[in-house]
């Protein structure tokens, strides 16, 4: 299997389309290739390598449309397809909010390719695991982690001219860190698209550390608290007001987006004037591709300014029908922050909880975007700035809304699963019971 160039991609995607007899055809051309590691108990588990590669075939006869794919891209395997299509799409019914595939467009370039990332070897995989497990032996802890690398590219072109290529590396690792008597866990992520970035020693010791002080926590009552969220936690709550910036639920009243009696909230202010979200896939930090799934162009994007909603996101077909221009989802988002470290936010709270993270996070209430979900691997009361004792994990009952409105401080910005969120600080974050689980 191969990552194709654009030129070569190109010409598969040409010659694919030159079997069409469709009144439309999209052809997508995919690939990628990469290596893991992962070990458990102190102890590499497994390793491997993969690669693979895909082409599909939409093909529309007015507003029928049928797709097939493919992994073989010779002549007639490439002929076969496109038939397999065109013969889906007549036994299809009709689609009323079909919509014709676009013509060319304009891309940046993106910058999502890192060549380092691309040639990451077996034996710096294994580095990263020692990175990891020699130092939780020498603290009494158990590792248990995963570092997943590679390249791919994706490529589309179709019948009214348009075509569009990107190529990406990524790199993303997680531990866990157990005590070896059961009663303290720490975890950690890193995702990157330029390894030279990632230092596996420094993100290990920061789950180690965590593993060690949350040994043999205590238990406090539940009730609302000042909590410092660490951007993996926050992260969490925030995916919830990404999702609801949809223009289509809002018009249909159907998020937290729609206005009472009808109408969206676009232009109100809905948080507090120091939340500022937006997408931007040139960022250097969080780089993402530049078109998306239908060829359209991505842009830097505001979607929260000053705590005031700017934009919704209008899919083609929506835009269409309520006459305005489309607004394309975004491919990554950040949240705006300040310079406060972590430790500038402990030592400046007089009582409250810190959170490592949020995990079985589950919708209560899409209208106010109310969540619920426990804290996890590594939850500690702060007292007059100084971390005292860990505490047993919470099950919480929260909005990013109301998150929002209650902010204190806003820290330093930190790269979590491609995108860019700040250690927040927040009064009267609600845990509702305790957790026994570790």
């Amino acid at each position: 299997m191969a990552i194709f160039s654009k030129e070569e991609a190109r010409k598969i995607l040409e010659k694919a389309l030159s079997f069409s007899t469709a009144d439309a055809c999209v052809v997508n051309l995919s690939g990628n290739q990469g290596g893991n590691i992962r070990y458990a108990r102190n102890s590499v588990s497994t390793a491997g390598y993969q690669s693979n590669q895909n082409l599909a075939v939409t093909s529309s006869f007015g507003k029928k449309s049928g797709t097939a794919t493919i992994d073989e891209l010779d002549d007639e395997s490439l002929k076969k397809v496109v038939q397999r299509a065109e013969e889906l799409a007549k036994l299809s019914p009709e689609n009323p909010e079909y919509m014709e595939p676009l013509g060319p467009q304009v891309y940046d370039e993106s910058k999502t390719f890192v060549e380092a990332t691309a040639n990451i070897t077996p034996e710096y995989r294994a580095e990263v695991a020692n990175s990891s497990i020699t130092p939780a032996k020498a603290k009494d802890v158990t590792a248990a982690g995963f570092l997943d690398d590679g390249q791919g590219f994706s490529a589309m072109m179709n019948s009214n001219g348009l075509f569009a290529y990107n190529k990406s590396t990524n790199a993303s690792f997680t531990v866990t860190m157990r005590t070896n008597d059961g009663t303290g866990s720490g975890w950690v992520t890193r995702d990157y698209n330029d390894i030279s970035k990632f230092d596996a020693a420094e993100a290990s010791k920061v789950a180690i550390d965590k593993a060690v002080l949350s040994r043999e926590a205590k238990a406090i009552e539940p009730g609302k608290y000042t909590v410092i969220l660490e951007p993996s936690a926050g992260l969490g709550l925030l995916q919830g007001l990404g999702r609801s910036i949809n223009a289509r639920s809002a018009d249909e009243g159907r998020s937290f987006m729609s206005k009472e009696g009808g109408g969206t909230k676009l232009g109100e202010k809905i948080v507090d004037e120091r939340v500022n979200l937006w997408s931007d896939p040139l960022n250097e930090e969080v780089p993402a591709p530049t078109w998306n799934g239908e060829g359209q162009p991505l842009k830097k994007t505001t979607w929260i300014e000053n705590g005031v909603v700017k934009n919704l996101a209008y899919g083609r077909y929506w835009a269409k029908e309520k006459g305005v221009e489309p607004v394309p989802f975004p491919s990554n988002f950040i949240m705006g922050g300040g310079t406060a470290s972590l430790e500038d936010l402990i030592k400046s709270t007089k009582k409250g909880i810190l959170v490592t993270r949020l995990w079985y996070i589950r919708s209560v209430d899409p209208q106010t975007l109310l969540y619920t979900g426990l804290t996890r691997d590594g939850t500690f009361y702060i007292e007059n700035g100084k971390i005292k004792y860990p505490v047993k994990n919470f099950r919480f009952n929260e909005s990013p809304i109301i998150m929002l409105n209650n902010l204190e401080t806003l820290g330093k910005q930190v790269r979590v699963d491609g995108s860019l969120i700040p250690y927040m600080k927040v009064r009267d974050f609600t845990f509702t019971s305790l957790s026994d689980a570790v």
